[in-house]
């Protein structure tokens, strides 16, 4: 699996102009899928991204975590994070599950967040034309690949 992971002020997804997901504080996770994923690796993931201390404590310091600030998470589907552009123009996205492979790990992936607590998790539809708008609060962004299996 692979996630872009965002520290936002505020972010929100819309399909057909209507929201269907929204934030204040916390991360906007881009989350996309390769063929060889396990709940496993949804489980590493979760807890990877919940356990990032990436918000600042009172001495200015990325410090704290989702649960410290209260934070919310929106989750959207991104298969593209599994382009492949060295050759070419047009990226290949062989290495993105299809989706029989990859609803039932997105969708195990934003229950695992919601059996985390948290303040508030949102989500996309995978597969929808969907309009991501952000405010990304630094900005900090990372990308988490999860480990590879030997």
């Amino acid at each position: 699996m692979r996630a872009v992971v965002q520290r936002v002020s505020s972010a929100e997804v819309k399909i057909d102009g209507n929201s269907v997901g929204k934030i204040d504080k916390g991360f906007l996770v881009l989350l996309g899928v390769t063929h060889s994923d396990t709940e496993k690796d949804v489980e590493w993931l979760a807890n990877k991204i919940k356990g990032l201390r990436v918000f600042e404590d009172a001495e200015g310091k990325m410090n704290l975590g989702l649960d410290d600030i209260k934070g919310d998470i929106l989750i959207v589907s991104q298969f593209t994070l599994y382009g492949n552009c060295l050759k070419g123009k047009r990226p290949s996205f062989i290495e993105a599950a299809r989706p029989e492979t990859a609803v039932p790990l997105y969708e195990k992936f934003i229950e695992t967040f919601k059996g985390f607590g948290l303040n508030k998790v949102e989500h996309g539809v995978f597969g929808a034309d969907m309009k991501v708008s952000l405010t990304n609060d630094g900005p900090v962004t990372m990308i988490i690949d999860t480990p590879e299996k030997k």
